[in-house]
């Protein structure tokens, strides 16, 4: 079974509450996305509805996949600049899959389709994000073509005396 990806789907409240459930699930998890587990829906709803807020004014695009059964499998936000002097990139944020879809090969999938995406918005050079020290995941988004462009040392602080570097990945596009 492969994905479905949409970009720019229509945000309804199906589609609102798959995110949030993908979002503490992932978390929950131990996916390192903004929050520290154990969290609930109520913990990840601001955040969420400041990211489709973006969406809804067009700072930011969504792309959601979708597995065989129609459910919110996985996403990525691609979020413009807004200073004048870096419009040639976007970030990617929130980049998750659900955990019963882990080693299926759905996280490859998630960036390929990002990096499509992102190839069909005009002006854009790359593409960028930032990621959690610990986890590996630089290694991840490595084997996905991204390569390491800087890292903050304990920049994140997860809980007292647990701090991850911020690790920035880039992926040209041209």
């Amino acid at each position: 079974m492969t994905l479905t990806f949409t970009l720019d789907p229509v945000v309804d409240p199906a589609l609102r509450d798959g995110i949030l459930e993908l979002w503490a699930d992932a978390t929950n998890a131990g996916g390192a996305i903004g929050f520290v587990p154990p969290v609930t829906a109520d913990d990840i709803r601001p955040a969420l509805a400041e990211q489709l807020a973006a969406v809804a004014d067009g700072g930011s695009r969504l792309l959601v996949g979708r597995d065989g059964d129609g459910a919110v499998a996985a996403t990525a936000f691609l979020t413009h600049n807004t200073h004048r002097l870096q419009l040639h990139w976007i970030w990617a944020y929130t980049v998750m899959v659900h955990p019963r879809h882990q080693g299926k090969g759905y996280g490859r999938a998630l960036m390929a389709a990002a990096e499509e995406a992102a190839r069909s918005i005009e002006g854009i050079d790359a593409i960028r994000l930032g990621c959690r020290g610990g986890y590996g995941l630089e290694h991840f988004y490595a084997a996905c073509g991204y390569k390491e462009v800087g890292r903050v040392p304990g920049a994140i602080r997860v809980a007292p005396g647990d701090d991850r570097d911020d690790i920035t990945m880039l992926l040209p596009l041209r």
